[in-house]
């Protein structure tokens, strides 16, 4: 058996999805752009109203927050850690924007960032001259934040 066989899945994951982000500039685009993407999927799901009026704003956000660490999780104890972290500040984050500038301005902010970094992200992916890994795989519209967040780790010399 070839040692890639037996790497972990998040290994394979990272391996795959960092083959297709080679140029310096796209992963410093990325290192950006992902998790303002990430924040603005959370802020656009948080503005959507829920279908049972004893739920509050956020609900469809906080469900698939969860949906997402379990993801994570699965695939690496210390990332899932990581990231759920990161889920509650992005969760708390939105939930203090309602609070500041409104339900409606939340929602135009997150279009506006969702806009903007998926616009970086093509561009880098220009840069690159490669297309972007979820274009293959789905998978890998959740792989991207845990491969800046593992980034983060490999600095702080964290095992993920």
């Amino acid at each position: 058996m070839s040692s890639t066989s037996l790497a972990r899945p998040v290994d394979r994951y990272f391996a795959s999805y960092s083959d297709d982000h080679r140029n310096v500039t796209n992963q410093r685009i990325h290192v950006v752009a992902v998790p303002a993407i990430l924040w603005s999927v959370v802020a656009l799901l948080w503005c959507l109203p829920p279908l049972i009026t004893w739920f509050q704003n956020g609900i469809w956000a906080g469900l698939a927050m969860f949906g997402a660490w379990c993801f994570y999780n699965r695939l690496s104890r210390p990332l899932g850690l990581g990231m759920l972290a990161v889920l509650f500040v992005i969760g708390c984050t939105c939930r203090l924007l309602e609070a500041e500038i409104g339900l409606g301005n939340l929602a135009r902010l997150a279009g506006a960032v969702f806009v903007l970094a998926w616009i970086a992200q093509f561009l880098g992916h220009k840069l690159e001259g490669r297309k972007p890994s979820f274009l293959t795989d789905l998978t890998y519209l959740l792989i991207g934040p845990a491969w800046v967040l593992a980034k983060v780790y490999r600095r702080l010399e964290w095992r993920y």
